[in-house]
């Protein structure tokens, strides 16, 4: 399994316990981009070794945030708890080349150690007896398998974005790597994973910086090659806490059904944390080529949305219309609204050209798009119906026959309608309004043009007929 050293071998490894965090999906960014700017491989593995706490539910759900963002993986997805032979196989050569032990002490005497530890003002970290203890003397019964862990001296972990970190021995345990039925736990887990994968960049979440002491003793335990470390500041609301539900959606999965392109999370969740110079907007190309390790800072980065919209925006009026068309469904679908019917979806392709600029977000889009979703008759809400009084039905009835005879471009559609405004001393600001509240049912739409080029000359006689009365 292991990749030519040459290769930069990325991963993201969630636990299936429940939705995709928002700041996970960063990290799954980060490694991504990682990996694709450099020709290497992104792998994705589920720690699932929980198994009171991982669902298949969660599983999928996380699959779906990672589709959705347009991250695709590498090989099949790794279910760690399917490799837990292996886990336990590597405990087993530790054990072997003397860099673990067998430990026999009962819980009740390890918390027994820890109360007199506590009561002597002395360090609660567990010393064994069993760990130089002669294997002749071992008991029969249940045992854990414990890392023989250095005492003296310090870990040291070289992270790309934290610096030199160093941790006193004698402050890091000698942790459980098998229990004692026989199943692995998660540090030793990880380190095994990583290894067998070929992985050369942990890029990961700072909150699994302690861990990667402990994860350091492992693959020198191992004689492995360490990979380079680097611990990415965790994401915090806009008041500068560590985000939660408080601060709003925080599962990636709502910010599909909140309307956001996949694009404009890419680029915004890229600048979450990490930056190349003052660019702002990018594209996905830009973003591989230019993301390194050394653009990320070490203070928690706050999460913005008014930044999120503004960059969404303008990755709606960049995308093309035969990619935002299937992404606006998408949303429809994660939002729980109707689907289109096929009619709606070629009005509403028609319509993109003058629905894009100024929306920040698919509901904004599709809310603008009411005049092409809609048919007759329209249903009015209340600016639109006060739009639509005595004297501009009047109008809209003597417009009528003008337009039609109009041949159908937007030059002639606008003199017309000024003749009209005019022909009663108006601007044509002032017939806009009853213009909107007719072919649309709304007051706040795109141009009365774009509306009637778009639904054509006989809907748009039809609605200007009705709103006349």
């Amino acid at each position: 399994m292991t990749q030519p050293d040459a290769q930069i071998v990325t991963r993201f490894a969630p636990s299936p316990t429940g939705y995709l965090h928002i700041g996970g999906a960063r990290t799954a960014l980060f490694n991504w981009l990682f990996a694709r700017g450099r020709g290497g491989r992104f792998l994705l593995r589920i720690e699932d070794t929980d198994r009171e706490r991982s669902t298949p539910e969660a599983t999928e759900a996380i699959l779906r945030g990672l589709t959705w963002l347009g991250l695709d993986w590498d090989g099949e997805v790794v279910s760690q708890f399917d490799r837990r032979d292996r886990h336990a196989e590597v405990a087993r050569e530790m054990l072997a080349r003397g860099h673990a032990y067998k430990c026999f002490a009962t819980q009740e005497e390890i918390e027994a150690f820890r109360e007199a530890a506590r009561a002597e003002g002395r360090s609660t970290l567990f010393q064994s007896p069993w760990r130089d203890a002669d294997p002749a003397t071992h008991p029969d019964g249940p045992h854990v398998i414990r890392l023989k862990a250095p005492r003296e001296g310090a870990t040291v972990v070289e992270d790309a974005v934290q610096g030199t970190v160093t941790f006193r021995n004698d402050q890091l345990d000698d942790m459980v790597c098998l229990r004692s039925d026989g199943t692995p736990t998660y540090m030793l887990a990880v380190v095994v994973d990583d290894h067998d994968m070929g992985v050369t960049h942990v890029i990961r979440g700072d909150d699994h910086l302690n861990n990667a002491a402990r994860q350091t003793q492992v693959y020198h335990a191992m004689g492995w090659t360490v990979p380079v470390w680097a611990h990415i500041p965790l994401i915090h609301g806009p008041d500068g806490k560590k985000l939660s539900k408080r601060h709003g959606a925080v599962g990636l999965e709502e910010y599909q059904a909140m309307g956001y392109p996949a694009a404009g999370m890419r680029n915004y969740l890229a600048r979450l944390g990490w930056a190349h110079g003052d660019a702002e907007f990018f594209t996905d190309a830009e973003a591989k080529a230019w993301f390194d390790l050394e653009g990320i800072g070490r203070a928690p980065a706050r999460l913005d949305f008014k930044k999120l919209e503004n960059l969404c925006g303008q990755h709606i009026a960049a995308t093309p219309d035969a990619q935002l068309l299937p992404e606006i469904e998408a949303f429809l679908v994660a939002a729980g609204k109707p689907p289109l019917s096929q009619a709606q979806k070629d009005g509403l392709s028609r319509a993109l050209y003058c629905l894009r600029e100024r929306s920040k977000t698919f509901p904004e889009l599709v809310e603008k798009a009411h005049f092409v979703l809609s048919s007759r008759p329209l249903d009015l809400d209340e600016r639109a119906q006060a739009a639509l009084d005595t004297v501009s039905r009047g109008i809209l009835h003597e417009l009528t026959p003008h337009l039609q005879n109009a041949s159908w471009t937007r030059e002639e559609l606008e003199a017309v309608v000024a003749a009209a405004a005019g022909a009663h001393g108006l601007g044509l600001g002032k017939i806009a309004a009853p213009l909107r509240a007719a072919l649309a049912g709304r007051t706040v739409t795109p141009s009365v043009f774009d509306m009637m080029l778009v639904i054509g000359r006989d809907e748009t006689i039809a609605r200007l007929t009705d709103a006349a009365g």
